[in-house]
């Protein structure tokens, strides 16, 4: 029998977005029970209880709660350890009403990209900025080097190679516009596998954070003034917009959107009026517009879409940071189902 930590993961019961927690089990497999590269099945692993009181999800008089194991990644912060992603059940096995999870269908139909930004803060304030006054104006610190540039990149590099290790599907990293901002990318050709390693990499970046002694931030305008907001810019496609090749369904969707765009911006991160200000690479969020390689508009048309024929992907910009990625795969492929129903 072999002895190994599972740090079982779950989203809480905060609002308006919730919070990632986590608890170790040791768990004795025997050794034939492992998959390929050592990897437990989901199926060996038990369900686990928590105090639901304590993450606002239960009363205190009734308050445990389940995680079922639902993803399971090598632990690179553990060489002999596991991350196993859970949604949380009700004691009579129902999902619980945080359980976003669930409600996402399990398809390849939807292929869903997620652009996540961040900010690493130190005493209140983004890294590398002064305590007494601001930095240079924004402009030299994106994609950029150089100790006057970038800070950070040391925990930024680390964090990539984390996820790797772990598996994710993550498919890049850079500086973002504000000096202290960073982005990574995760993809994956099914929305919900797509959100599930969005979510541990958010977890391993918390994780080291406190290793480095800094804090992570994703609220979408962390920094007042004439700075970029942080969002989530999200790339989507289905097998329509893929093999389609035809200009007329792009602009359906797009228009489609625009319909059902407060619905989206309902969805779509806590704060996000302070970052959606017609400013900073956004559109207003009480307008919306869409265009090719606009990244003022609320959805921007690549330029490869158009370039292959109109088959592609079309970005999302109105995302926040903070958003729940799970909230924004069901809201867009509800509207995507208006538009090939």
């Amino acid at each position: 029998m072999k002895k190994s930590k599972f740090e079982y993961i779950w989203l809480d019961g905060y609002t308006p977005e919730p919070s990632l927690r986590g608890k170790t089990k040791i768990i004795s497999l025997k050794g034939a029970e492992y998959l390929n590269n050592n990897i437990p099945s989901l199926e060996e692993l038990p369900e686990w209880s928590f105090d639901g009181s304590s993450t606002q999800q239960a009363e205190g008089s009734f308050s445990d709660c389940l995680l079922k194991p639902v993803r399971i990644y090598p632990n690179p912060l553990d060489a002999d350890g596991f991350l196993v992603f859970c949604e949380v059940y009700n004691p009579d096995g129902k999902p619980h009403p945080t359980n976003l999870r669930h409600l996402l269908p399990d398809t390849n139909d939807l292929w869903i990209g997620f652009e996540q930004e961040y900010v690493l803060m130190k005493n209140g304030k983004p890294l590398g900025f002064p305590e007494s006054n601001e930095p240079r104006p924004q402009g030299p610190y994106y994609c950029a080097v150089g100790n006057d540039n970038v800070q950070g990149r040391d925990l930024v590099e680390e964090h990539l190679d984390l996820c790797l290790q772990a598996g994710l599907d993550i498919t890049g990293i850079n500086a973002e516009v504000m000096l202290g901002q960073w982005e990574f990318q995760v993809f994956a050709k099914n929305a919900k596998q797509a959100a599930d390693d969005c979510w541990i990499a958010r977890y391993l970046l918390l994780r080291l954070t406190e290793i480095y002694d800094v804090e992570m931030t994703l609220h979408p305008k962390p920094i007042k003034g004439d700075w970029n907001g942080s969002g989530m810019h999200t790339n989507f496609s289905n097998e329509a917009m893929r093999k389609g090749g035809n200009q007329d369904l792009f602009e359906k969707i797009c228009e489609k959107f625009a319909e059902l765009h407060d619905e989206h911006i309902k969805v779509y991160g806590s704060a996000n009026e302070l970052r959606l200000t017609g400013k900073h690479e956004t559109q207003n969020i009480k307008l919306f517009s869409y265009g090719k390689s606009d990244r003022g508009a609320s959805i921007r048309i690549p330029p490869n879409t158009i370039s292959l024929g109109w088959k592609g992907y079309l970005e999302d910009r109105r995302p926040a940071s903070n958003a729940n990625p799970y909230r924004i795969a069901l809201r867009i492929l509800e509207t995507l189902n208006f538009c090939t129903d």
